[in-house]
């Protein structure tokens, strides 16, 4: 049996005092993650409605539409985004498991056999000098690195770390889909609902086109009156065929975003999702931190990013590993497999970079650098999430109000509209006034149909702002 050298202490407390020359003095991060309780968000966040719960995985049922469910579901079951988003964290943990090797030993099994004409004036006495033979050696190797100083151990956390901010991406990539379904069929409910005050507003017109041809073949009105009554119902006609067209858009693009084609689109039925009560739950904004998929993927990052940086700072210390091995060596093959062709070795082995142009340091610093952009992505997105989370009940709180001046403005428009069509048809007003009076119904009807769809709107997007039933800590 073979042996490599001892290994000599002394050759360790030489490879630290080297270690001086590759200093990382001075190179450290320089952005702080930021308390989202010192950003003054408390005042704002008061909520005036009861308070809510959190949202809940499933939150999309709360709008009581088998239609929207079944939707939602088939999309996060076949949209590419999902399995994109899906396919990132496979890779990402993947790279995590290579990163785990380098903490565990190795074993590898070497086999070669080489046709060699030996030397004869080297170490090899006749009958190989001067002649042709083979050489053979198989061995196992057995390595197996200590990380006193944490490399490796540090790697695999940011890796780990890297994995699991995937893993919420892909949480993250749920939630943007349902909602984005969610808004388009909000969306594809509004058209509807102006389809229908369109529709109405031509079936009025309809019947004073009526009442005005009476009128002009008595003679009570003149021929222009007439060509009034005939235009406004082009009109209509037109703005019903724009929202027929908004509507199969609208239908198209939730196929689009299920993933399916456009004749998917085709299956869709008017929507019948119902508006619910919105309000906020009693725990914000400390408790955002850990319900937003968002937030907790850059939190995530934050931490493997540090662990990047202790990996980076381990370099700068000796590399110190054990290695083995054991096998056969031979010239020829008669008697590669007896036991005197054994052979075997054991020792540790010692690298540490003294002198490489700047390159540790370099690392370092790069790491640091992704620390600093780690830690601003996070503090952004913290700032925008509360940001989306005010504006969501700043319009919450307005939305009655403009309901509340909505419905007076609507009675009113349709009283004097009334009142239009009574003079009219008793000859005390003209067409004029009833298109003007129209006008305002119209207006006012189409209004109430948009602030209907906005509650909705703002329901979804309130969900989303607060984090979509992500359970964050408590998965």
């Amino acid at each position: 049996m073979t042996t490599t050298h001892r290994f000599a202490p002394a050759a360790l407390v030489a490879a630290l005092a080297l270690a001086g020359c590759a200093s990382f003095d001075g190179s450290k991060p320089q952005s702080q993650l930021r308390d989202a309780n010192t950003l003054a968000a408390a005042r704002t966040l008061e909520s005036n409605a009861a308070a809510a719960q959190w949202p809940v995985d499933g939150w999309w049922k709360q709008y009581k539409d088998p239609q929207l469910d079944a939707l939602i579901d088939e999309a996060t079951r076949d949209s590419p985004q999902v399995a994109i988003a899906q396919a990132r964290y496979r890779r990402a943990e993947a790279l995590a498991r290579v990163a785990g090797a380098a903490t565990k030993p190795t074993i590898t099994g070497n086999a070669g056999i080489t046709e060699q004409l030996f030397s004869k004036n080297s170490i090899y006495p006749p009958p190989f000098a001067g002649s042709w033979d083979t050489q053979n050696q198989a061995t196992i190797d057995f390595n197996y690195e200590f990380d006193f100083w944490g490399k490796n151990r540090a790697t695999l956390r940011a890796a780990l770390g890297e994995a699991k901010a995937a893993k919420v991406d892909a949480d993250a990539a749920r939630l943007m889909l349902s909602v984005s379904i969610a808004l388009a069929y909000v969306e594809l409910k509004r058209d509807y609902a102006q389809l229908d005050v369109e529709k109405a507003t031509l079936e009025q017109r309809e019947k004073l086109h009526d009442l005005t041809s009476q009128r002009y073949s008595a003679g009570l009105d003149s021929k222009v009156e007439l060509k009034q009554a005939e235009t406004a119902m082009p009109q209509s006609r037109e703005r019903i065929a724009r929202l027929e067209e908004s509507i199969a858009i609208a239908k198209y693009r939730i196929a689009a975003l299920v993933g399916a084609g456009p004749d998917r689109g085709l299956d869709i039925q008017r929507p019948a999702a119902q508006e619910v009560a919105v309000g906020l739950p009693a725990k914000l904004p400390a408790d955002l931190l850990g319900r937003r998929p968002d937030i907790v993927a850059q939190r995530l990052r934050v931490e493997a990013a540090s662990a990047g940086i202790d990996a980076a700072t381990a370099a700068f210390y000796p590399n110190i590993s054990l290695a083995a091995f054991v096998g056969f060596q031979s010239i020829g093959l008669s008697k590669f497999i007896d036991s005197g062709s054994t052979i075997a070795g054991v020792g540790p082995a010692l690298s540490l970079t003294i002198f490489e142009g700047g390159k540790l340091r370099g690392n370092l610093a790069a790491k640091n650098a992704d620390y600093d952009i780690a830690v601003d992505q996070y503090n952004e997105t913290l700032v925008e999430a509360l940001q989306e989370v005010a504006n969501q009940l700043a319009s919450i709180r307005a939305l009655d109000t403009r309901r509340r001046e909505s419905t007076a403005a609507l009675a009113s428009s349709q009283e004097a509209y009334d009142l239009a069509v009574l003079r009219y048809k008793e000859g005390l007003g003209n067409y004029l006034q009833v298109l003007t009076a129209e006008t305002q119904v119209l207006i006012q009807k189409s209004l109430a149909a948009d602030l209907d769809a906005r509650g909705l709107e703002l329901s979804v997007n309130l969900v989303r702002a607060l984090g979509g039933g992500y359970p964050g800590a408590e998965s």
